[in-house]
């Protein structure tokens, strides 16, 4: 697979591509990250001394660095993570989202368009911009149905809206100018390195601290929760065998309530970590008010993924979230240094 520019990797997703596909494949990574609250290199130490790993700190809206990196290790493929990634703080403040997810982007296909036609024709005959996206562009679903890679954008967030108008770009970018694209979005990621803002760590740290475990509204609202190394084995399939301009579903196939979600990470911590008291970790549940605008359900359909790319996920919600409580419980000291004071687990989102 030759060389590949990875924006975002010491986020969650990126971290845990970067991992997978040193270990998988013979690749040369460049990681290209901002590291803003998210972006975290202690969920890299295990690699940064690997002879095919390079880190570069900055920003993909730094057009001249970003020429720089090009024209330095000429790239074989580009993916590209970095975006800003939360609804609750897309709610307090969007203008972040706007810079990152649709100026950033656009930034780096300019980038990546003059790369990309300045190379020879075999190298071209290769390329790949690859770009992560997620299901919540497609908006809400009912009690029924599932969004495929023809499901008209709906997004409700600024986030989400951020995320499709990057799509968006990334889509013209083929038609108007040649640049051969990939898409694929992606139901609801959990499992190691993930930070403590997102659902499922957060319950378990505060589980963990005898804090309250915060559902939204009655807990009803469903995702299709898919296990991260089996999205980044998605990606590289995608990559490997994805065919240009196409865009590719990228789902679990576990769809979970909210709060069975939490009740299941309350029964494992009873089990792995039980009270000195005997008394169970559902008692911290607490039910508070709703986010604005919280979207009902999503839910992926990856028949085309499956078809024809031949991926399926590996991990059951059941075996990843077991090994997701498992990882939180054995990397205390990564959990403590990644709240370095600009989160401490509080509640966001709620529009005031």
């Amino acid at each position: 697979m030759g060389k590949i520019l990875v924006t975002g990797g010491a986020g969650f997703i990126g971290s845990n591509f970067i991992r997978l596909a040193l270990a998988e494949a013979e690749v040369q990574i460049i990681n290209l990250d901002k590291l803003t609250y998210a972006g975290n290199l202690d969920s890299l130490t295990d690699v940064e001394t690997n002879s095919r790993y390079t880190f570069i700190h900055g920003d993909i809206g730094d057009t001249m660095l970003v020429d720089q990196l090009l024209a330095k290790y000429h790239p074989d493929q580009i993916v590209h993570f970095a975006a800003e990634s939360h609804v609750d703080r897309s709610i307090d403040g969007p203008a972040a989202f706007i810079e990152t997810n649709i100026n950033g982007t656009f930034s780096l296909l300019e980038a990546a368009r003059k790369y990309y036609h300045g190379l020879d024709t075999g190298s071209k005959a290769t390329f790949r911009f690859l770009h992560i996206s997620t299901d919540e562009v497609y908006g809400s679903l009912g009690s029924t149905g599932f969004f495929t890679e023809q499901t008209p954008y709906a997004p409700n967030s600024p986030y989400s809206a951020s995320k499709a108008s990057s799509d968006h770009l990334v889509r013209a970018y083929h038609h108007t100018y040649g640049l051969p694209i990939l898409i694929t979005n992606c139901s609801n990621n959990y499992g190691p390195y993930q930070f403590p803002e997102k659902l499922i760590p957060l319950m378990i740290l505060n589980a963990l601290e005898g804090k309250p475990l915060p559902v939204y509204g009655t807990g009803e609202n469903v995702r299709d929760w898919l296990y991260v190394d089996d999205h980044c084995r998605g990606i590289l399939t995608v990559l490997k065998k994805g065919v240009v301009g196409e865009k590719y579903n990228i789902g679990g196939h576990n769809e979970k309530t909210n709060i069975e979600i939490v009740r299941t990470i309350c029964d494992i911590l009873d089990v792995k970590q039980p009270k000195p008291n005997g008394q169970s970790y559902r008692d911290q549940i607490t039910y508070v008010k709703d986010r604005p605008g919280h979207d009902l359900r999503y839910a992926i359909d990856a028949a085309k993924m499956q078809a024809e790319l031949g991926w399926l996920p590996q991990e059951t919600f059941e075996t990843g979230i077991q090994k997701t409580v498992a990882w939180y419980l054995n990397n205390q000291v990564w959990c403590r240094r990644v709240t370095d004071g600009s989160y401490r687990r509080e509640r966001l989102g709620t529009g005031v």
